[in-house]
């Protein structure tokens, strides 16, 4: 763990910057791929001013903004509860392998359970073993679905 404390906490309207360049970040660490910032940042300013988006989650140690992820919500008809997705997820280099993500996650996990989700779900690129490690160590499993998309913008 760290040797501050992790603070998790809902983002704000501040943290919209930050959260934006480590939205950016994380897109070309994990898949090398040129996000364009100022369309990065309109988009997690929406998120942050409409609930119905979605919900950042921020790991704050002193003051400091050390890692972040994004819920967003399935509708579960066969379940009849919202599947919570994590999405965005980024921890700054300086705090990485020092409890920031499982950190995040434990609130996030606490905060579906009483919200009455009925499961967590996320992406994980296929070639990243490391993350996909921390997620198993978490108690997330691969599933045996694949993802098939067609982006229209």
């Amino acid at each position: 763990m760290s040797a501050n404390p992790i603070l998790i906490r809902d983002a704000t309207p501040a943290d919209a910057p930050t959260i934006a360049e480590f939205n950016v970040r994380m897109a070309m660490e994990t898949e090398h791929l040129k996000l364009d910032p100022p369309t990065v940042l309109a988009g997690v300013r929406a998120v942050l001013s409409d609930p119905s988006r979605g919900r950042y989650f921020v790991a704050d140690i002193n003051g400091t903004l050390a890692g972040q992820l994004l819920i967003t919500h399935e509708w579960s008809d066969w379940r009849n509860a919202d599947i919570w997705w994590i999405e965005s997820v980024y921890v700054h280099p300086d705090h990485r392998r020092s409890g920031v993500f499982r950190t995040l996650y434990d609130q996030v996990r606490s905060a579906a359970h009483q919200a009455g989700a009925c499961g967590l779900r996320l992406y994980v690129e296929r070639e990243n073993l490391r993350a996909q490690n921390t997620y198993k160590s978490l108690g997330m499993d691969l599933t045996h679905y694949l993802v098939m998309e067609e982006m229209l913008k």
